[in-house]
């Protein structure tokens, strides 16, 4: 618990933009709403390409233009209709005022090796190709979570990111997070848990999706065949676009892929834990057997960190065990326990000795960033981490260094997920043996790391 504790600390003082303070005394900075950006971001102006411009893709390029002067010059969907929208909003909101130029064929925007950032926002199936390709074509990654659907596709990202020498950020934003990164601060850092020996992460949240469209033709401005990509061609139906193609498992791994990676990352990141050394997992879909989603209803997980063990619940049906925390952590020390989400943290002592009780709430920022109140869809209250995690990305390019969710991170939280799954599905606990990717004694379970691609695609684990 000593050596995780020093390891925050540590990476917190990377995270103090280029000064020599300690992070007890970094200055509370805000952005005043006539101040587009920040001094240190100010001359900031990398040329940027978006890959995937649906929900999520768009909010994470939004944030990125309201803390530095970005240029977006591409963006790339399979989408046509939604492609066109993408480029009239950010042709609103960039200051160039410019229009992005607009492709359907990532490949053929990265051909131009004319980017220094590249955001990658498109379904879990799509994280690893475009990540790889992008790095090769010269430019620093943001990729979304999980960073892949299986886990030999973490570690080709992994390699490439090191082959290339290039930032890649994962969007696992509770390392940004404001109010949860004042709780490591101020609550873990000085030990007021003491020793952390067990934790409980979870999802009560009813997101799977309960319908049962029939199957139908793909819409004329959707390339279904290029957006299916590696993945197993299923007959189309309006589930699988825009955006509830988590209800399938071809498309990514699940809430627990979904939803647990956010959790166990940050965790992971709060008490300084490197990779599971064992999984074990149980569920299945026990509630709702009528709709056509493959994704378990109810699954629960134990990840074994040897000192520290960490378990997963989730449950789309039912009430949560605490309405205030419906997807959280809670984290048991002999000493206090923390609760923390992306809504709040509260810290309970077990006696006056280890402090007072503390609670804090998430700080919206909508004055700061007025343009928040309006965005279609945007989650007002992960915005600030977002923006925060750009500022880190950002800072990670200029400082040559590695970002608080380097890609080896995301790749460790990511693949103890699809770990998870696999162990459901065999009915038996996993030995991680993470130095050499494969599960001990267990040939079988080896095996499922790497998911058959759909020809004409490559694996990047089969590449040479």
């Amino acid at each position: 618990m000593g050596n995780g504790l020093g390891m925050i600390r540590r990476e917190f003082l990377q995270r103090c933009a280029g000064t020599a303070l300690a992070v007890g005394e970094l200055p509370e900075r805000r952005r005043e709403p006539n101040v587009r950006y920040e001094d240190e971001f100010a001359s900031m102006k990398h040329r940027v390409g978006l890959i995937g411009t649906g929900w999520y893709g768009k909010c994470d390029l939004m944030r990125l233009l309201q803390v530095a002067p970005v240029e977006v010059v591409s963006l790339c969907d399979v989408d046509s209709r939604m492609l066109d929208d993408a480029a009239d909003r950010v042709a609103a909101r960039q200051e160039s005022k410019k229009r992005p130029r607009t492709f359907k064929d990532y490949r053929t925007m990265l051909a131009e090796k004319d980017l220094d950032i590249v955001i990658v926002g498109t379904p879990d199936h799509w994280h690893a190709l475009p990540t790889i390709a992008a790095l090769e074509a010269g430019a620093h990654v943001y990729v979304q979570k999980p960073v892949g659907v299986d886990v030999l596709e973490g570690k080709a990202m992994v390699e490439a990111a090191r082959l290339h020498d290039k930032v890649v950020q994962v969007g696992t934003q509770r390392r940004s997070t404001p109010h949860l990164m004042e709780a490591v601060e101020t609550i873990i850092q000085p030990g007021k848990l003491g020793k952390v020996a067990y934790v409980e992460t979870y999802c009560y949240y009813h997101m799977r999706t309960r319908e049962n469209p029939p199957p139908t033709e793909p819409p004329q401005h959707l390339d279904y065949d290029f957006w299916t990509g590696p993945a197993p061609l299923r007959p189309y139906n309006s589930l699988v676009h825009p955006g509830r193609w988590r209800a399938f498992m071809e498309y990514g791994n699940g809430i627990v892929g979904d939803m647990c990676v956010h959790m166990l990352d940050m965790v992971r990141w709060m008490l300084g834990l490197g990779s599971a050394k064992s999984v074990s997992s149980t569920g299945g879909i026990l509630m709702d057997r009528q709709s056509i989603a493959n994704t378990s209803d109810t699954q629960t997980a134990v990840f074994d960190f040897g000192e520290t063990v960490v378990s997963w619940t989730h449950r789309s049906w039912g009430s949560p065990a605490d309405p205030q925390y419906p997807w959280g952590a809670t984290l048991y020390g002999d000493k206090g326990t923390l609760k923390a989400s992306v809504n709040s943290f509260d810290f309970f002592p077990m006696d006056s000795q280890s402090g007072a009780a503390v609670h804090r709430d998430v700080v919206f920022e909508l004055e700061e960033f007025p343009e928040d109140k309006e965005e279609e869809r945007l989650e007002k209250h992960v915005a600030p981490a977002i923006r925060q995690h750009m500022k880190d990305f950002l800072r990670a390019i200029r400082d040559k260094r590695r970002p608080v969710a380097d890609i080896e991170e995301g790749h460790i939280s990511t693949a103890a997920c699809i770990l998870a799954n696999h162990a459901a599905s065999l009915g038996r606990t996993l030995r991680w043996d993470a130095e050499h990717h494969q599960v001990i004694g267990d040939t079988e379970a080896t095996a499922l790391l790497r998911r058959p691609y759909r020809a004409p695609w490559v694996h990047p684990a089969d590449k040479g």
